[in-house]
């Protein structure tokens, strides 16, 4: 009995030596800011890109202020802002691994339609410090505060829209189920999932098919909990989306294989009922985060509509 004992013993500590391995692997492959190779590099400006001219204004052109923000934990996030000297302030959140500078198509898209625009980078993206991705959790308490700080430096005529890419609109999605200032007005979220750990595990079957994601994805909320002081489950746009009354307006690509399409349908029925003004935009054959460049007048004028549906 003693020797069965010690031999359970040894496999379950085995077991679990193995889990904290899989567990921080999968940490440091998805959570940690380190370089992904399985992120597309971003393509130089070529004049015969058919997005040259908002492309080239957005980084040439733009006269931009640096803004910055200290967070409740006390990293130093960096943000652009672009003056339009304007009452109305979209906020744009990027997406995965990225930074404020990729956002130019979507920055020149509401500055044509006379926005202020605010381009904060996430913890742990671009300038921001922290050595973390938080998948839209951690990043809503960031997000209001860079909504304070329109506040005081716009005033309180302003009228505020939070727009995200990915998992920047899992963030803007999940800061709508905040208590917000009643000068947000309106969300926009082009392609973002709807639970951290629903896209980490439908990734995992992607690239780790092997891999059994009942150990790896609970071990690895275990161990961002541990590394980044939050658990996967907890960057839930869904239960956040039911807490929130704004007008939303959920845009996803037919063709999406990095965050599945049946996300927005999910994400658009948890809000539906929330508010009347909500609509549904699917981009034939556009692939992850390629809905403006797939169907650009559409997107404008999508975009355009729902701003006027809800008066602004």
């Amino acid at each position: 009995m003693k020797k069965l004992l010690v031999t359970l013993g040894i496999v379950l500590a085995a077991g679990l030596a193995i889990e904290l391995v899989v567990g921080n692997y999968f940490y440091d492959y998805a959570v940690s800011n380190s370089p992904k190779s399985f992120i597309a590099k971003a393509e130089s400006l070529k004049a015969r890109d058919p997005n040259y001219s908002d492309l080239n204004w957005f980084k040439n052109k733009a006269h931009k202020e640096t803004w910055s923000q200290e967070s409740t934990d006390h990293l130093a996030l960096k943000a652009d802002y672009i003056n339009n000297h304007a009452k109305k302030t979209v906020i744009i959140a990027h997406g995965y691994m990225g930074s404020r500078q990729d956002m130019g198509l979507y920055a020149s898209l509401f500055y044509k339609l006379g926005y202020n625009v605010l381009l904060p980078d996430a913890r742990g993206h671009g300038q921001s410090e922290g050595n973390y991705v938080g998948y839209g959790w951690p990043e809503r308490k960031d997000y209001q505060l860079w909504i304070k700080q329109v506040l005081q430096k716009n005033g309180a005529n302003s009228e505020i829209v939070l727009f995200g890419v990915s998992m920047g609109a899992a963030t803007v999605m999940m800061t709508s189920g905040e208590q917000l200032p009643q000068q947000v007005k309106a969300v926009i979220e082009d392609c973002g999932y709807t639970t951290a750990k629903a896209e980490l595990t439908y990734q995992q079957h992607q690239m780790f098919p092997k891999v059994p994601t009942v150990a790896a994805i609970p071990v690895t909320s275990l161990v961002t909990k541990a590394r980044a002081g939050y658990f996967l489950g907890q960057a839930d746009a869904l239960q956040a989306l039911k807490k929130s009354h704004l007008p939303t307006l959920f845009i996803h690509g037919t063709k999406d294989d990095f965050v599945p399409t049946g996300m927005v349908k999910q994400l658009y029925a948890a809000h539906r009922g929330n508010n009347a003004k909500d609509r549904l935009f699917l981009v034939k054959g556009a692939a992850h985060a390629k809905a403006i460049t797939t169907d650009k007048s559409g997107y404008y004028q999508t975009v355009t509509e729902f701003l006027k549906s809800v008066d602004l």
